[in-house]
């Protein structure tokens, strides 16, 4: 009788989620041990973090509000000012600070935009076939066929320059690239026993796509989505760079480095930091998207 209540007895969390706890030591181990993957992960978190608190962190952060002090002009890097000042007088690591918060709102908006017309599209497109997957499948090559900032560009001169319109333009010309990915892998997926099986108890189509196929495109949806974020980012500074995106006295890393051209090469420090901070977050998250792809890729794992 003892036995019978004890076996009855609930286990404890641990005990029910040892599966799910396994599997995400091993994500942690094989993250740890690649140091490029660590690196991207660094850089993520440190300007997430920046991003979050950045004005909090600002040691100037009147500076990034448009605030004018002719007599610290362009003054080089110092203690009082360690990325040097520009040729208002604000504070250079000011504005790039409270610039990540920017630049990651305009990259994350990019990104969702583009994968929330994306995704259903492909999903619908490599499910359906026939007539419905040709059409999709020909606009998406449509938009393909020319080139994305050059068709940002057509369309922010028409809708005119600010970064609203900026985030607008590139979120229209970033999601054929999902339509492709998750068309491909909905190809793959819908011949699957378990798609068969779905349909022979009578699951409807919807269901299907959307609680049997599309969890199992989360993996390279992740994986895309975070690589997507750095060029995103690096394509809205283009467009700020030309005069096109962010106007100053925004703190938009793009639209720095399109003020400080004119001031180079005597006053180096103005165009540098702004871009390297572009570089960075690039890098950051291209490393840890490659991180992502080598846990959520069963053939990495075994290499």
């Amino acid at each position: 009788m003892a036995s019978d209540i004890t076996s009855a007895a609930p286990t404890g969390w641990r005990a029910r989620h040892a599966g799910t706890i396994r599997q995400w030591r091993l994500y942690a181990h094989l993250f740890r041990r690649s140091f490029s993957s660590m690196l991207g992960l660094f850089l993520v978190v440190l300007f997430l973090v920046l991003a979050a608190a950045g004005p909090a962190l600002a040691p100037y952060p009147e500076d990034t509000m448009g605030a004018v002090h002719l007599d610290n002009r362009l003054k080089p890097p110092s203690l009082a000012h360690p990325f040097g000042t520009d040729e208002m007088g604000n504070d250079i690591l000011s504005r790039v600070i409270v610039g990540t918060r920017t630049s990651l709102w305009i990259g994350l908006i990019i990104t969702g935009v583009a994968a929330l017309i994306g995704v259903p599209l492909g999903i619908f497109a490599g499910y359906m076939g026939g007539r419905i997957r040709e059409v999709i499948m020909r606009i998406t090559d449509v938009f393909l066929s020319v080139p994305g900032l050059a068709l940002a560009l057509a369309i922010v001169a028409s809708l005119g320059p600010g970064i609203t319109n900026c985030v607008i333009a590139l979120s229209l010309v970033w999601w054929p690239g999902y339509v492709r990915l998750i068309d491909s892998k909905t190809l793959a997926l819908k011949e699957e026993l378990y798609i068969e099986a779905a349909r022979a108890i009578g699951a409807r189509t919807p269901r299907i796509l959307f609680h049997h196929i599309l969890p199992n495109c989360v993996s390279p949806l992740i994986v895309k989505a975070s690589m997507d974020m750095g060029m995103a980012i690096l394509s809205a500074a283009s467009l700020g760079f030309i005069g096109l995106g962010a106007k100053p006295p925004s703190p938009e890393w793009g639209a720095m480095i399109s003020v400080a051209r004119s001031y180079m090469p005597d006053w180096w420090w103005y165009a540098l930091f702004p871009g390297l901070a572009i570089y960075l977050t690039v890098l950051g998250f291209n490393l840890f998207g490659d991180g992502l792809r080598d846990i959520l890729d069963p053939k990495s794992r075994g290499r």
